[in-house]
């Protein structure tokens, strides 16, 4: 229960002034990486590719890939960086001082990495339009994806800022498990594309559910069952929030 909301709202507005401060270093890098994976793979070589496995041109299978892709990323790294920062420079003080409850400290900080997240996410959906204009064929389902999906990584990422002692470990879950975990999740191929052994293994993969969650909302089309999607993307979101509030009530590496 929120009990200081102008509190939560100053919070939320510091973290996204933060990101935003700074565009050039956090929006603009994944829309023109994105861009590049649109013309490379979804233009220059997907037109020349027997794609048929959807029902849909190869670009407009990979662009619900590419937007769970940067909105992970986008999501976890807005956190873990502010988070990590305010904890080497021991500026965290000033949240912990301050009359909000654990439950308000991480969503003031939460509000930053949605922000970010969907910001991103929405910007690779534009970019898009240059290349293959599209609609959402479920835009209130789409809308659930991305705000659980933000909500996951960036809790995650702050999990990953409380528990890392310099950059190198703050980056160590985002490079040796998230991304190779998004990218085994189907943001560029279909899975009927890969032999059964290895699509048996997909199904353990969280980020499989989540991207096929944002790649159903968008096409109409999925490699996993939906309600399997929507119920995963759900009790993740649940379970990482309330334990980085109990993390941050613990007192886990802010107390010194």
């Amino acid at each position: 229960m929120i009990t200081n909301p102008i509190g939560v709202i100053a919070l939320s507005k510091r973290e996204i002034v933060r990101f935003m401060a700074v565009s050039s270093q956090t929006i603009l890098p994944p829309l023109v990486s994105s861009a590049l994976f649109m013309y490379i793979f979804g233009v220059a070589i997907g037109n020349r590719i027997a794609f048929e496995a959807t029902g849909f041109s190869y670009l407009g299978f990979l662009v619900p890939g590419l937007m769970t892709m940067h909105l992970i990323s986008s999501a976890y790294e807005n956190t873990s960086s502010s988070l990590f920062i305010a904890r080497w420079h021991n500026h965290i003080q000033e949240v912990l001082l301050a009359p909000l409850s654990y439950f308000e400290m991480v969503l003031g900080l939460l509000a930053g990495g949605i922000a970010r997240g969907v910001m991103v996410c929405a910007g690779v959906y534009g970019i898009s339009f240059f290349f293959s204009p599209m609609g959402v064929v479920h835009p209130f389902l789409l809308s659930y994806f991305i705000i659980n999906i933000a909500v996951i990584f960036s809790c995650a990422g702050m999990m990953g800022a409380l528990w890392a002692e310099d950059f190198g470990m703050l980056n160590l879950w985002n490079v040796y498990v998230i991304i190779p975990l998004v990218f085994m999740g189907g943001v560029f191929h279909p899975m009927t594309m890969l032999p059964p052994l290895i699509q048996t293994i997909s199904k353990f993969n969280p980020m499989f559910y989540l991207v096929n969650g944002i790649r159903y909302s968008v096409i109409g089309v999925t490699d996993a069952p939906l309600l399997s999607c929507v119920v995963l993307s759900l009790i993740l979101a649940l379970g990482f929030f309330f334990l980085t509030v109990y993390l941050f009530k613990r007192g886990y590496k802010l107390r010194t």
